[in-house]
Protein backbone atom coordinates (compact mmCIF):
# COMPACT_ATOMS: atom_id res chain seq x y z
CA UNK A 1 0.00 0.00 0.00
CA UNK A 2 2.83 2.36 0.94
CA UNK A 3 4.63 1.74 -2.37
CA UNK A 4 1.41 2.46 -4.25
CA UNK A 5 1.05 5.83 -2.50
CA UNK A 6 4.65 6.73 -3.36
CA UNK A 7 4.10 5.73 -6.99
CA UNK A 8 0.94 7.87 -7.23
CA UNK A 9 2.80 10.85 -5.75
CA UNK A 10 5.64 10.48 -8.28
CA UNK A 11 3.15 10.24 -11.15
CA UNK A 12 1.39 13.38 -9.95
CA UNK A 13 4.68 15.31 -9.86
CA UNK A 14 5.58 14.13 -13.36
CA UNK A 15 2.13 15.12 -14.64
CA UNK A 16 2.41 18.59 -13.15
CA UNK A 17 5.86 19.04 -14.64
CA UNK A 18 4.53 18.03 -18.03
CA UNK A 19 1.87 20.74 -18.07
CA UNK A 20 3.89 23.50 -16.40
CA UNK A 21 2.94 26.87 -17.90
CA UNK A 22 5.34 29.29 -19.54
CA UNK A 23 5.31 31.18 -16.25
CA UNK A 24 7.82 28.64 -14.91
CA UNK A 25 10.43 29.96 -17.36
CA UNK A 26 13.29 31.78 -15.52
CA UNK A 27 14.12 33.79 -18.65
CA UNK A 28 12.33 36.39 -20.77
CA UNK A 29 13.69 35.47 -24.17
CA UNK A 30 14.85 38.06 -26.67
CA UNK A 31 12.35 38.98 -29.35
CA UNK A 32 10.06 41.68 -30.70
CA UNK A 33 6.92 43.26 -29.34
CA UNK A 34 4.54 44.53 -32.03
CA UNK A 35 1.74 47.04 -31.42
CA UNK A 36 -1.27 48.68 -33.07
CA UNK A 37 -1.84 52.45 -32.94
CA UNK A 38 -5.60 52.88 -33.05
CA UNK A 39 -7.36 55.93 -34.51
CA UNK A 40 -8.73 57.36 -31.26
CA UNK A 41 -6.87 60.71 -31.09
CA UNK A 42 -4.63 59.61 -28.21
CA UNK A 43 -1.48 59.50 -30.33
CA UNK A 44 -0.25 62.94 -31.33
CA UNK A 45 2.65 65.29 -31.99
CA UNK A 46 1.97 68.77 -30.62
CA UNK A 47 3.93 71.67 -32.15
CA UNK A 48 2.71 74.28 -29.62
CA UNK A 49 6.04 74.36 -27.74
CA UNK A 50 8.30 74.02 -30.77
CA UNK A 51 6.48 75.30 -33.91
CA UNK A 52 7.36 74.38 -37.48
CA UNK A 53 9.11 77.58 -38.63
CA UNK A 54 7.67 80.14 -41.01
CA UNK A 55 8.44 79.44 -44.66
CA UNK A 56 8.60 75.66 -44.22
CA UNK A 57 5.55 74.75 -46.31
CA UNK A 58 6.05 77.61 -48.81
CA UNK A 59 7.60 81.08 -48.73
CA UNK A 60 4.50 82.64 -47.23
CA UNK A 61 3.64 79.96 -44.64
CA UNK A 62 3.33 81.02 -41.02
CA UNK A 63 4.72 79.04 -38.06
CA UNK A 64 2.66 75.90 -37.52
CA UNK A 65 1.67 75.43 -33.87
CA UNK A 66 -1.04 72.79 -34.22
CA UNK A 67 -1.42 69.26 -32.95
CA UNK A 68 -1.18 66.37 -35.43
CA UNK A 69 -3.33 63.40 -34.40
CA UNK A 70 -1.89 60.13 -35.72
CA UNK A 71 -3.03 56.57 -36.38
CA UNK A 72 -1.26 53.40 -37.43
CA UNK A 73 -0.47 52.53 -41.03
CA UNK A 74 0.22 48.75 -41.19
CA UNK A 75 3.88 47.98 -41.68
CA UNK A 76 5.04 46.44 -44.95
CA UNK A 77 6.44 42.96 -44.28
CA UNK A 78 8.14 40.29 -46.36
CA UNK A 79 5.10 38.04 -46.06
CA UNK A 80 1.98 40.23 -46.39
CA UNK A 81 0.05 40.46 -43.14
CA UNK A 82 2.73 38.72 -41.10
CA UNK A 83 2.38 41.28 -38.29
CA UNK A 84 -1.41 41.32 -38.44
CA UNK A 85 -1.66 44.99 -39.39
CA UNK A 86 0.55 46.26 -36.57
CA UNK A 87 2.51 49.47 -37.08
CA UNK A 88 5.09 49.61 -34.26
CA UNK A 89 7.90 47.16 -33.49
CA UNK A 90 10.28 47.25 -30.53
CA UNK A 91 12.97 44.60 -30.09
CA UNK A 92 14.32 43.20 -26.83
CA UNK A 93 17.91 42.55 -27.81
CA UNK A 94 19.00 40.12 -25.06
CA UNK A 95 17.65 37.23 -23.05
CA UNK A 96 16.68 38.63 -19.63
CA UNK A 97 17.52 36.20 -16.82
CA UNK A 98 15.83 36.72 -13.46
CA UNK A 99 18.09 36.91 -10.42
CA UNK A 100 17.24 35.87 -6.86
CA UNK A 101 15.25 39.09 -6.35
CA UNK A 102 13.10 38.51 -9.44
CA UNK A 103 14.82 41.27 -11.47
CA UNK A 104 16.07 40.94 -15.05
CA UNK A 105 17.54 43.42 -17.53
CA UNK A 106 17.62 43.64 -21.31
CA UNK A 107 18.34 46.27 -23.95
CA UNK A 108 15.54 47.54 -26.19
CA UNK A 109 15.53 49.37 -29.51
CA UNK A 110 12.85 50.78 -31.82
CA UNK A 111 12.85 48.74 -35.03
CA UNK A 112 9.89 50.00 -37.07
CA UNK A 113 7.22 52.71 -36.93
CA UNK A 114 4.50 53.56 -39.43
CA UNK A 115 1.98 56.30 -38.59
CA UNK A 116 -0.15 58.69 -40.65
CA UNK A 117 -2.18 61.74 -39.71
CA UNK A 118 -5.84 61.02 -39.00
CA UNK A 119 -6.69 63.91 -41.30
CA UNK A 120 -4.61 66.37 -43.35
CA UNK A 121 -3.20 69.42 -41.59
CA UNK A 122 -4.26 72.81 -42.97
CA UNK A 123 -1.71 75.50 -43.79
CA UNK A 124 -1.68 78.71 -45.81
CA UNK A 125 0.04 76.69 -48.52
CA UNK A 126 -2.59 73.97 -48.75
CA UNK A 127 -3.34 70.73 -46.93
CA UNK A 128 -0.77 68.03 -46.17
CA UNK A 129 -0.88 64.38 -45.16
CA UNK A 130 1.69 63.65 -42.44
CA UNK A 131 3.60 60.36 -42.29
CA UNK A 132 5.87 59.29 -39.41
CA UNK A 133 8.62 56.67 -39.65
CA UNK A 134 11.99 56.03 -38.04
CA UNK A 135 15.04 58.05 -39.05
CA UNK A 136 18.63 56.79 -39.03
CA UNK A 137 20.01 54.41 -36.40
CA UNK A 138 17.86 54.10 -33.31
CA UNK A 139 19.28 54.55 -29.82
CA UNK A 140 19.35 51.67 -27.36
CA UNK A 141 17.91 51.94 -23.84
CA UNK A 142 17.67 49.51 -20.92
CA UNK A 143 14.55 47.72 -19.74
CA UNK A 144 14.22 46.41 -16.20
CA UNK A 145 11.77 43.55 -15.76
CA UNK A 146 10.41 42.70 -12.32
CA UNK A 147 8.76 39.36 -11.68
CA UNK A 148 6.34 39.98 -8.83
CA UNK A 149 4.41 36.72 -9.19
CA UNK A 150 4.63 33.42 -11.03
CA UNK A 151 2.76 34.66 -14.09
CA UNK A 152 4.53 38.01 -14.58
CA UNK A 153 4.98 41.42 -13.00
CA UNK A 154 5.98 44.91 -14.09
CA UNK A 155 8.62 46.45 -16.32
CA UNK A 156 10.25 49.85 -16.52
CA UNK A 157 11.95 51.27 -19.62
CA UNK A 158 12.55 54.64 -21.30
CA UNK A 159 11.83 54.52 -25.04
CA UNK A 160 14.19 56.42 -27.34
CA UNK A 161 12.93 57.51 -30.77
CA UNK A 162 14.66 59.11 -33.75
CA UNK A 163 11.71 59.97 -35.98
CA UNK A 164 11.10 61.36 -39.46
CA UNK A 165 7.94 63.31 -40.27
CA UNK A 166 7.12 63.64 -43.97
CA UNK A 167 4.56 66.12 -45.32
CA UNK A 168 2.84 65.12 -48.57
CA UNK A 169 0.54 67.66 -50.31
CA UNK A 170 -3.04 66.49 -50.67
CA UNK A 171 -2.95 68.07 -54.12
CA UNK A 172 0.45 67.37 -55.58
CA UNK A 173 1.93 70.08 -57.79
CA UNK A 174 4.71 69.80 -60.33
CA UNK A 175 8.10 70.57 -58.82
CA UNK A 176 6.86 70.39 -55.22
CA UNK A 177 9.63 70.18 -52.63
CA UNK A 178 10.11 67.14 -50.43
CA UNK A 179 9.17 68.32 -46.95
CA UNK A 180 10.61 66.46 -43.97
CA UNK A 181 11.42 67.10 -40.34
CA UNK A 182 13.48 64.84 -38.06
CA UNK A 183 13.53 64.79 -34.31
CA UNK A 184 15.09 62.85 -31.46
CA UNK A 185 13.34 62.41 -28.12
CA UNK A 186 12.85 59.88 -25.33
CA UNK A 187 9.61 58.84 -23.69
CA UNK A 188 10.26 58.65 -19.93
CA UNK A 189 10.00 55.26 -18.28
CA UNK A 190 6.81 54.40 -16.39
CA UNK A 191 5.83 51.18 -14.66
CA UNK A 192 3.77 48.87 -16.88
CA UNK A 193 2.47 45.32 -16.38
CA UNK A 194 3.62 42.23 -18.25
CA UNK A 195 2.61 38.60 -18.36
CA UNK A 196 4.21 35.45 -19.64
CA UNK A 197 2.64 34.83 -23.04
CA UNK A 198 -0.26 32.39 -22.87
CA UNK A 199 -3.29 31.33 -24.88
CA UNK A 200 -3.36 32.43 -28.51
CA UNK A 201 -0.53 34.87 -27.74
CA UNK A 202 1.75 31.85 -27.36
CA UNK A 203 1.29 31.19 -31.10
CA UNK A 204 4.28 33.31 -31.85
CA UNK A 205 5.26 35.30 -34.91
CA UNK A 206 8.49 34.06 -36.46
CA UNK A 207 11.30 36.31 -37.66
CA UNK A 208 10.02 38.84 -40.17
CA UNK A 209 11.32 41.21 -42.85
CA UNK A 210 9.94 44.65 -42.06
CA UNK A 211 10.04 48.17 -43.49
CA UNK A 212 12.18 50.23 -41.08
CA UNK A 213 12.48 53.54 -42.97
CA UNK A 214 8.96 54.26 -44.21
CA UNK A 215 9.48 53.59 -47.93
CA UNK A 216 6.98 50.68 -47.89
CA UNK A 217 9.73 48.19 -48.83
CA UNK A 218 10.66 45.50 -46.24
CA UNK A 219 14.39 45.94 -45.67
CA UNK A 220 15.43 44.45 -42.32
CA UNK A 221 14.88 41.07 -40.70
CA UNK A 222 13.97 41.21 -37.02
CA UNK A 223 13.48 38.47 -34.45
CA UNK A 224 10.07 36.98 -33.83
CA UNK A 225 7.94 37.33 -30.71
CA UNK A 226 8.82 35.39 -27.55
CA UNK A 227 7.35 34.52 -24.15
CA UNK A 228 6.87 38.15 -23.03
CA UNK A 229 3.46 39.86 -23.28
CA UNK A 230 3.80 43.59 -22.46
CA UNK A 231 0.80 45.51 -21.15
CA UNK A 232 -1.06 42.43 -19.96
CA UNK A 233 -1.84 41.99 -16.25
CA UNK A 234 -0.07 38.81 -15.04
CA UNK A 235 -2.17 35.78 -15.89
CA UNK A 236 -4.17 37.56 -18.60
CA UNK A 237 -3.95 36.63 -22.26
CA UNK A 238 -5.61 37.50 -25.53
CA UNK A 239 -8.19 34.79 -24.82
CA UNK A 240 -9.41 36.51 -21.66
CA UNK A 241 -13.03 37.31 -22.55
CA UNK A 242 -14.45 40.80 -22.32
CA UNK A 243 -17.93 39.33 -22.47
CA UNK A 244 -19.55 36.19 -23.87
CA UNK A 245 -18.65 36.94 -27.48
CA UNK A 246 -15.66 39.32 -27.51
CA UNK A 247 -11.96 39.15 -26.68
CA UNK A 248 -9.23 41.71 -26.17
CA UNK A 249 -6.35 41.07 -28.57
CA UNK A 250 -4.08 43.89 -27.42
CA UNK A 251 -4.26 45.93 -24.21
CA UNK A 252 -4.11 49.72 -24.11
CA UNK A 253 -0.77 51.33 -23.29
CA UNK A 254 0.59 54.88 -23.62
CA UNK A 255 4.03 56.51 -23.68
CA UNK A 256 3.89 60.23 -22.93
CA UNK A 257 6.44 63.03 -23.01
CA UNK A 258 4.40 65.84 -21.47
CA UNK A 259 7.34 68.24 -21.54
CA UNK A 260 7.47 68.26 -25.35
CA UNK A 261 3.84 67.45 -26.24
CA UNK A 262 4.26 63.96 -27.69
CA UNK A 263 2.21 60.85 -26.96
CA UNK A 264 2.05 57.41 -28.53
CA UNK A 265 -0.75 55.08 -27.45
CA UNK A 266 -1.35 51.54 -28.68
CA UNK A 267 -4.45 49.39 -28.26
CA UNK A 268 -6.94 48.46 -27.19
CA UNK A 269 -7.66 46.02 -30.01
CA UNK A 270 -10.76 43.86 -29.62
CA UNK A 271 -12.54 41.30 -31.78
CA UNK A 272 -15.85 39.51 -31.49
CA UNK A 273 -16.61 36.00 -32.60
CA UNK A 274 -16.25 34.54 -35.14
CA UNK A 275 -13.26 36.84 -35.78
CA UNK A 276 -9.92 35.89 -34.21
CA UNK A 277 -7.06 38.00 -32.92
CA UNK A 278 -4.53 38.85 -35.66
Amino acid sequence: MKSRVILLAVLAIVALAGVAPLAADPVVHRGIDAFTTVANGETFYDFARDPIPAGFFCKSSKPFKGRVALKGLPLATGAPGQLGGRDTVIERLDDAVFDATGTATTRIQFKALSLVSMEPIRTGCGAFHVYVSLADTQRVTNMQIFRTQEAGGTFFAPLAVNARMSFIPVRATKGARKLELTGSFTFPATSKPWSFAAGAEAKRIGSVMVDTNGDLVPDTRVAGTSNFAPGWTPGESDRTPLDKACFQCEPASCHTDAATGKQHCTGPVRVCQPAVCP
